[in-house]
């Protein structure tokens, strides 16, 4: 049964229990009950987080690594601890996989200029979709122009699924790497991205999934995934900003060079030489967001908390409850219809514009995203220069969603 044709059942998670742990939906938004359906672009934080980081410079900050004396030691060990409860969050293999970055941006960029750059040659070719976020497109076009090499994009149906088909037809002799989205950021759309590493892999072609999307909302396992990389950032796992994680396999890992020098990545130094310490040290120059690093792993631990299984189906709730209700609205056009969908609707009106829409619904308490969505080329493919998007997240109930849809209809009465 399809996302779309799975019944508007009552939620399995305590919603009301879950709010209470987020102070900023305790708090009015223009006297309104805040309806925040914006978590697809950052999500709010649990108490616990907010306590979390807090703590960390309140009680033990110091940096990490090399110090003796117990504040170091303490930082040190809640650091390296959220490796393992990174490893366990999408079931790596090694702690030593998990490096932890300022987001999925930078780990994109790592692997584009660590990993990939040095394998190209003038005329070989990266594979990404056409529903990739700028995230996933910039760094490629700067590897590719900088190496001769040049980029490919597989195409987006109409439903906004992607053409698997296609595809399969811009897999070459001289693709030499895929890297794509988990779950589109403005579409909803979950790629079938075992089945894509299991075709890259019959050709030796390494993978990359921008899990940005995906590891908030479902379970995550890497070793079944079966892909080289994977990449997230904290602050959409109910996490703070600043931080995020690149998994990679130890092997490819251990064969990178560094992405950038200084402190904390090597193993000795002399001004004739240095050599660099072994993954994941290699990829953290520098001191890091410590506390932000920690209060992370305890997002990732709420997550866990909530369950996983829990929050699918709670969110694919609001996802059908929202769809019947959105089709009241006329003139409406929900741009993304896949089969097999996230809890993102993205949308336009007739005869108003995304941000005038956008800044009504603030008007009634609701926070939607109005833009294009660091998608423009997916904006494009659709004929529309942005649209409306509104996100779920664990928090959300269909009160939100009411508050959005009689937003809506007061957006459709100002423009007639």
């Amino acid at each position: 049964m399809s996302v779309s044709q799975r019944p508007a059942t009552e939620s399995v998670l305590d919603v009301d229990r879950l709010r209470a742990d987020f102070p900023i939906l305790q708090r009015p938004m223009n006297g309104r009950r805040l309806a925040f359906l914006d978590s697809a672009a950052s999500a709010q934080k649990p108490q616990c987080v907010i306590d979390a980081e807090r703590e960390c410079y309140e009680q033990y900050y110091a940096n990490i690594h090399r110090g003796v004396y117990q504040l170091s030691q303490r930082s040190t060990q809640s650091y390296e601890a959220v490796r393992r409860t990174v490893q366990r969050f999408i079931n790596g293999a090694d702690g030593r996989e998990v490096v932890f970055v300022r987001g999925a941006t930078e780990a994109i960029n790592l692997v584009a200029q660590s990993f990939v750059r040095p394998r190209l040659e003038a005329g070989d070719e990266i594979l990404i979709t056409g529903m990739e976020h700028h995230a996933n497109i910039v760094p490629w076009q700067m590897v590719a122009e900088a190496t001769g090499a040049r980029l490919v994009v597989a195409p987006v149906l109409d439903d906004g699924s992607l053409d698997l088909d296609g595809l399969r037809e811009r897999v070459s002799e001289r693709t030499r790497f895929i890297s794509l989205v988990h779950v589109s950021n403005t579409l909803g759309t979950i790629n079938p991205v075992e089945a894509i590493v299991e075709l890259a892999h019959q050709r030796d072609i390494p993978v990359l999934v921008d899990g940005a999307q995906s590891a908030p909302h479902m379970p995550v396992d890497v070793q079944a995934m079966g892909a080289d990389f994977y990449v997230f950032s904290a602050h959409k796992t109910y996490g703070p900003s600043g931080s995020g994680v690149l998994w990679g396999r130890l092997e490819h890992l251990e064969a990178m060079p560094p992405y950038q020098g200084g402190g904390d990545m090597i193993r000795t130094v002399s001004f004739e030489e240095t050599t660099y310490a072994p993954p994941p040290q290699r990829f953290e120059a520098g001191t890091p967001n410590i506390a932000g690093v920690i209060a992370m792993g305890v997002g990732l631990e709420y997550i866990e908390a909530a369950g996983r299984d829990a929050i699918v189906a709670h969110e694919q709730s609001l996802l059908g409850y929202a769809n019947e209700r959105l089709a009241e609205i006329d003139g409406l056009r929900v741009i993304g219809t896949a089969p097999d969908k996230a809890g993102v609707i993205s949308f336009v009106l007739d005869g108003a514009h995304p941000h005038d829409m956008g800044t009504i619904l603030d008007m009634e308490g609701v926070a939607v995203r109005a833009g294009h969505h660091c998608t423009q080329p997916l904006m494009k493919r659709f004929g529309v220069a942005a649209t409306v998007r509104a996100s779920f997240g664990l928090y959300n109930d269909r009160d939100d969603i009411d508050a959005l849809v009689d937003g809506l209809k007061r957006v459709r009465e100002f423009f007639g």
